[in-house]
């Protein structure tokens, strides 16, 4: 058997970076895939096979794969030069987009990647507050530095890091509480007035697709008001995704903070933090609380970033997106309902996540119920009828504007078939 141009290069790889990959959700048996190129809502391998992207780079490219109109302005950019050490007008132009769209956002400041941004807004949160706690939810993800690499299931007066190499010290003041429960959080807080804030995802999304109960977010505004708690939004990946206004806008509730990227980079590197003033004006230099960085606000991300929102802006582009999400979303779970198989599908705006083994998943603690080897089945099966999806079993699927109905139909189909071919073993 010819061996595959992927296989090749992945036996390559393995030796000059760790387990082949530059990030570790990338990484399936036997091999992942090398890619070549990508074009609208299909991906191309280097062996020539092309697939259908419902991974999409985890989130940022909301207008499909190489889309012109952001290459064209990245090509523009590009010619006039791609880091300066010195303000731009693309990233001033990207800053008024975000701060004129984004409920929360009196000032910002831009990064380089959603890890950057959370970090600093935490660093914020607590130089703000003049205190050390922070919270998180169980299965939030909010990068892969020190805070918040926090084992789940760890109490409050003995939290664990979650990674090897991250001293205990570091996590000592981060606490968990879990999703959609508002009540967990506020008994936290009357107990402990050391708690500068909490940063959550207000849809979670790095345990597949989670959304609020009626009134959660609105519970968590009024307890951190009355504890005098920072409350952040991870927006990283709802940022400008779940509307114009992202996802405080879509659900009526302002943070004190939120984190962005993905999107806002417009499938180039960006982060970005942002708040009130009177909290971000702690940042240096107009205040104390140290950020730098030589890439942040970069030219070339801002201007791809700046044209992605600018198109997405237009008149009925995210109610067409949704609306296409949405119909293939109904079409999948009823083959789910079928097909009797156990199992349900989470799902908001252009986002979507197939749980087997549940019939329901409100919190991290749920999602980790799940039958992952099902979902480890169905990634295979789907990835030979050529449908490219995040491997992981608590990953979400995207859709982008450049998903058709013949994409769509494909996927309703072949996840049918699958369905079809665990009733008959």
């Amino acid at each position: 058997m010819r061996t595959s141009n992927s296989e090749t290069e992945y036996a390559l790889l393995k030796r000059i970076t760790p387990g082949g990959v530059s990030s570790p959700v990338r990484a399936f048996k036997p091999y992942p895939i090398v890619m070549e190129s990508g074009r609208g809502c299909r991906i191309t391998d280097i062996d020539g096979n092309t697939y259908i992207d419902l991974c999409m780079a985890y989130g940022p490219l909301i207008l499909g794969h190489s889309d012109p109109r952001v290459a064209k302005a990245v090509r523009d950019q590009t010619k006039k030069g791609s880091v300066f050490g010195c303000p731009s007008h693309p990233e001033t132009q990207l800053l008024e987009r975000i701060t004129s769209a984004v409920p929360s956002a009196a000032m910002c400041r831009l990064q380089n990647s959603g890890t950057e941004a959370t970090m600093h807004a935490i660093r914020t949160a607590r130089g703000f507050t003049g205190k050390n706690g922070i919270v998180k939810l169980n299965g939030g993800f909010h990068g892969a530095h020190n805070t918040v690499l926090v084992a789940a299931g760890s109490g409050s007066a003995e939290n664990m890091p979650s990674s090897l190499g991250v001293p205990p010290e570091d996590v000592k003041n981060t606490y968990l509480v879990e999703y959609n429960d508002a009540g967990q959080f506020e008994s936290l807080l009357d107990k402990n007035e050391d708690i500068a804030g909490i940063i959550m995802e207000p849809v979670m999304g790095n345990v597949g697709v989670v959304t609020p109960e009626k009134g959660y977010l609105q519970d968590m505004r009024r307890i951190t008001k009355e504890h005098g708690a920072v409350l952040i939004f991870d927006e990283v990946i709802t940022g400008f995704r779940l509307g114009p206004k992202s996802a405080q806008g879509r659900y009526g509730v302002t943070p004190d903070m939120t984190t962005m990227g993905k999107i806002i980079g417009g499938g180039y590197p960006a982060g970005a933090f942002m708040g009130r003033e009177d909290i971000m004006s702690m940042v240096a230099p107009q205040g104390p609380v140290y950020v730098a960085g030589t890439f942040s606000g970069n030219p070339i991300s801002a201007a791809a970033g700046l044209e992605t929102i600018t198109l997405m802006s237009e008149r009925g582009r995210y109610d067409s997106l949704e609306k296409t999400t949405q119909g293939l979303v109904a079409s999948m779970r009823d083959r789910l309902e079928d097909s009797g198989v156990r199992g349900c599908i989470n799902s908001v705006a252009s986002m979507f996540s197939v749980f087997f083994g549940v019939d329901e998943v409100r919190n991290g603690a749920e999602a980790q119920k799940i039958d992952r080897a099902m979902f480890g089945k169905m990634f295979e099966f789907m990835l030979r009828r050529g449908i490219y999806m995040a491997p992981g079993a608590m990953e979400v699927s995207f859709l982008s504007t450049a998903h058709d109905e013949e994409a769509c139909n494909k996927i309703s189909e072949c996840f049918g078939d699958f369905l079809g071919k665990v009733k008959s073993e």
